[in-house]
């Protein structure tokens, strides 16, 4: 008798295809630009750093350029970003171009996303770096959509991007997403997002860095069916940057330091998706952001709140 042959069913080959994607990730092998040692070569590719015209993300669009990257360049200050690309061409390096934007507003992070996908169709890296953090006495704040304010800047943007950047990002797969989050989480109430109880506002910063954290739990897993790994970090404690300066708290960490961080996670050979790394090394977020029924209560709002996400 005649074996029988045995054939795979289509769904048995595609969960096939995505453990080997997963695999693949979670070893950082297969990079097409990889050094001698499986670091990743940033020569001649593409990245976005959100928020960099000052402080942390300044620090990482020069240090990947100088390695060789085209860095698109964001911010609201046109003169600052004209002065980034300026250094970087000046350094000779890599190259950059500059795109504005204010995050505080959803149809001016779609409008950026349109124009970043017309400039670069590949992109390798996107760094969601932008974010703003507001004194305990400035009260509650909205962005232009009516949102809380932090809410909006820290996380919805960073939602807006992973989602309408997709494709470029699985057009250059391996690809990655690096989201600058915090160690000062707070837990988000789901009753009361906007922060519209009495002193509510105070958590603000915590909760949005919290639900980055969540979302790059949450979507990771799909993102590296298209051959993206998404991380969340905490790049360094109270660096020197201005938005610390601007908070009255006294510096713990330089710039330098955070960048190191973020520089070598954008570098690794190796990556586990979905993690939450403090200071270069995987670590432990609050337990919301592991928690399946929070995670499912985030991307329902989120794709509310944004229309976008919620195929």
């Amino acid at each position: 008798m005649t074996p029988r042959t045995r054939h795979a069913s289509p769904a048995r080959l595609r969960l096939l295809a995505c453990a080997l994607v997963l695999a693949v990730l979670m070893t950082g092998v297969a990079s097409a630009s990889a050094t001698a040692d499986g670091a990743v070569s940033w020569t001649g590719r593409t990245v976005l750093v959100t928020g960099s015209t000052d402080g942390l993300g300044r620090d990482v669009a020069l240090a990947l350029a100088a390695r060789g990257a085209h860095v698109i360049v964001h911010g609201r200050n046109r003169e600052r970003g004209a002065a980034v690309v300026a250094r970087i061409a000046a350094d000779g390096r890599g190259s950059a171009e500059f795109i504005a934007a204010d995050f505080a507003s959803l149809a001016a992070v779609d409008a950026f996303a349109d124009q970043v996908l017309a400039r670069a169709p590949r992109l390798d890296l996107l760094v969601n770096n932008a974010g703003i953090a507001l004194p305990a006495d400035a009260g509650r704040r909205t962005s232009a959509d009516g949102h809380e304010l932090q809410f909006a800047v820290n996380y919805l943007a960073g939602w807006v991007l992973v989602h309408r950047l997709r494709p470029a990002l699985a057009a250059a797969a391996p690809s990655r997403v690096l989201n600058v989050a915090s160690g000062s989480a707070h837990p988000i109430d789901f009753d009361d997002v906007m922060l519209a109880r009495p002193d509510a506002h105070r958590r603000g910063y915590g909760q949005s860095k919290l639900a980055q954290i969540t979302m790059t739990a949450a979507l990771a897993p799909g993102f590296a069916e298209d051959g993206i790994a998404m991380i969340a970090l905490h790049p360094a404690t109270r660096m020197d940057t201005t938005m610390v300066r601007g908070l009255g708290a006294t510096p713990e960490a330089s710039i330098a330091e955070g960048r190191d961080h973020v520089l070598a996670l954008a570098d690794a050979a190796t990556l586990q998706i979905g993690r939450y790394y403090r200071h270069g090394a995987p670590a432990t977020p609050h337990a919301q952001a592991g928690d399946r029924a929070a995670q499912q209560r985030l991307l329902a709002l989120s794709a509310s709140l944004t229309g976008v996400g919620g195929d």
